[in-house]
């Protein structure tokens, strides 16, 4: 799930306890929690209760406790959303995008990125090296812009075919070698 929700923007910082999850969150920094009703140390319904009294964070609850008192409880105990198991990573990503949208948190990209001496403004679609414009393609921009924002972790060629096509790349297709 790490991996999906990279392709799509988003970091995943996961904690297998509750616990831990539940300081963690209390830290704050999160713009979303996805919380498992089943975990270890201290269940997902009362990490829930703990966090909703010190913070006000958008909780998903993605469980495999189905049931519809289940579903209730842990909606009247504060959270925002609640998906059975088995889900669909499609759908819990869109989930996410509508409880950040209906809570304002929706994530805003910075307009001007920094990294290894080049500057790129994405409302401008600029790339400067110092005070140096940069001429490049639409295609080159977007790729920059990419790598740019994934400073720091591995961009596979899959992630650049999604984000570039928006689809996934065949095992034959040599279209993204020819087009860089």
């Amino acid at each position: 799930m790490s991996d999906f929700f990279a392709q799509h923007g988003f970091r995943v910082e996961p904690a297998h306890d509750g616990q831990r999850g539940l300081a963690r969150a209390v830290e704050g920094g999160f713009d979303i929690v996805i919380l498992d009703g089943m975990l270890p140390t201290l269940d997902g319904f009362e990490v829930l209760r703990q966090l909703r009294k010190r913070s006000a964070v958008p909780v998903i609850m993605l469980t495999a406790r189905t049931a519809q008192r289940d579903r209730v409880t842990g909606l009247d105990a504060g959270a925002d959303d609640y998906l059975p198991k088995p889900f669909e990573p499609g759908e819990l990503l869109a989930r996410i995008r509508a409880v950040l949208r209906r809570t304002g948190r929706e994530g805003v990209k910075p307009d001007v990125i920094e990294a290894a001496g080049f500057e790129l403004d994405a409302r401008s679609r600029e790339i400067r090296s110092g005070k140096k414009g940069l001429e490049v393609t639409s295609l080159e921009f977007e790729i920059l812009e990419l790598l740019m924002r994934s400073a720091g972790r591995v961009v596979s060629r899959d992630e650049l075919m999604t984000v570039l096509h928006h689809r996934q790349s065949e095992p034959w297709e040599r279209g993204l070698e020819v087009e860089c």
